[in-house]
């Protein structure tokens, strides 16, 4: 990737990204049903459908841009990772990947757990309704509030990141009189095959307490140590976007010689083992997930021999799917405002959103499918950029695909994949207005987040 120095960042200067595409598909009409979601269709007169009901209505009723959610997707894939996993593991939905009540309320109904990371998605889990005791508590910098408030609503974990925080929680603990469930997160060496910036299990970075020199060992004795706690468990995570379980193979060899010498020490065994998240989706036709059953058949086995191999007796394990589990799901529904075809070079497409409703092509060099799904099109394929409105030459939606060569003002356009860090990372950029998050199912659509206006803007302007 070509970057250049520029005080306003790397993705000022003119210097951008070199392009990433190959051959054009046979048919441009046609939806890849690896990255669209699963009741996504394309009409008899060409225009894409998703749970019964059109994109042009979509588009008339909720505006663009609009994340549109095929809540029958979600639901399916929720229980899928419940199925695949029974009743001997648990399943935590990553709410950092996508949050809301609505997403609360049928996670709750489909059986799957929830781990959070703030006082805001903690906020946003209870007052949907999830028992307090299947909600995780993450976080490499938990405030004495959010701690306090987690235990006071009885959160059945909360994942120890540093050393102070094993104090600060013990403590918080003591002076409720209660005694907090909790793991420890290391960080066990591991780096998973996926982008620098989202591979987390490496020492050098932010998160967990290193196995090297000790340092996990000596996390563990002092939690063990103090009234205000009972550790149940060790916690890694690896990276994310992961297709390749080698990285897995690698992390639980090294936390079931972690759970080996605790037993060896303190003579307990620590009856979890959580496995974190990070598996990957589908944004393009290139990219090749594992399904949920695969996944967990590989993770049980891989602990299983591990644990065996300790004479250890296998710990209840968890995992913590976000992205697998939203982001097929959703998609984003744009309106096309200019096409700019540059001579011997490419097509820039301009549409009604950009980076302020998905930064992570700016942000990790991310690829993503786009298609024209307001009509059906027989012109030849051109080899465009989708790129948004903001004030920023790095504002990049789609680096390089094909689109029909007719492709107009008006027309709407959709990117699969977007369920995931998407809106949870949306921003006002531009003063720009965040979209709304519409879930399709039977034939209805209804907002379970509402867009922005700008009286929303303005409220928070106190000046």
């Amino acid at each position: 990737m070509s970057r250049s120095a520029h005080p306003a960042g790397p993705r000022h200067a003119d210097v951008l990204p070199e392009g990433h595409y190959s051959a054009p598909p046979a048919d441009l009409n046609a939806l890849d049903r690896k990255v669209w979601a699963q009741t996504v269709a394309r009409g008899a007169d060409g225009v894409v459908t998703v749970g019964g009901i059109d994109v042009i209505r979509l588009a008339e009723e909720f505006g663009t841009p609009a994340y549109i959610l095929d809540e029958a997707d979600f639901r399916a894939r929720a229980r899928a990772w419940r199925t695949a996993f029974g009743s001997d593991a648990d399943v935590f939905y990553a709410g950092k990947a996508f949050l809301s009540r609505a997403v609360v309320r049928w996670l709750n109904e489909e059986g799957l757990n929830l781990d959070v990371c703030s006082g805001g998605e903690l906020a946003t889990a209870l007052s949907a309704g999830m028992p307090a005791e299947r909600i995780a508590f993450h976080g490499n910098n938990k405030s004495a509030q959010e701690i306090e408030r987690a235990v006071s609503a009885g959160v059945g974990r909360i994942v120890l990141d540093s050393f102070p925080e094993i104090v600060r929680v013990a403590h918080i603990a003591q002076s409720l009189g209660k005694r907090q469930r909790v793991q420890i997160r290391v960080t066990v060496g591991v780096e998973a095959h996926t982008h620098e910036f989202i591979a987390t299990a490496h020492e050098d970075q932010k998160f967990g307490i290193p196995l090297a020199d000790g340092q996990a060992a000596e996390a563990v004795r002092r939690a063990l140590q103090l009234d205000g706690l009972e550790l149940i468990g060790i916690h890694s995570h690896i990276g994310s976007q992961i297709f390749d379980m080698s990285g897995f193979e690698v992390a639980a060899h090294r936390v079931v010689g972690l759970l080996k010498d605790i037993r060896d020490e303190h003579g307990i065994e620590l009856p979890e083992i959580d496995l974190g998240g990070g598996l990957g989706i589908a944004y393009t036709s290139d990219d090749d997930p594992r399904e949920p059953h695969e996944i967990a058949k590989a993770l049980t086995e891989i602990v299983g021999r591990e644990c065996e191999a300790a004479r250890l007796r296998t710990p209840r394990i968890s995992v913590e799917p976000g992205r697998a589990v939203v982001g097929p799901t959703a998609f984003t529904l744009y309106e096309v405002g200019t096409v700019k075809k540059l001579e011997g070079l490419r097509t820039y497409v301009s549409v009604d959103g950009g980076m302020s409703d998905n930064i992570r092509t700016a942000l990790y060099d991310a690829e993503y499918s786009v298609a024209l799904v307001s009509r059906s099109s027989d012109a030849a394929p051109m080899l465009a950029r989708v790129v948004g409105k903001h004030c920023e030459s790095g504002d990049i939606v789609v680096r390089d695909a094909f689109l029909p060569a007719d492709l107009a003002p008006g027309d709407l356009i959709a990117v699969p994949a977007t369920g995931a860090y998407c809106r949870s990372m949306a921003s006002n950029y531009n003063h720009v207005l965040r979209p709304p998050v519409v879930a399709v199912r039977d034939g209805a659509a209804r907002a379970i987040v509402r867009r922005e206006t700008e009286e929303d803007l303005l409220l928070l302007d106190v000046g």
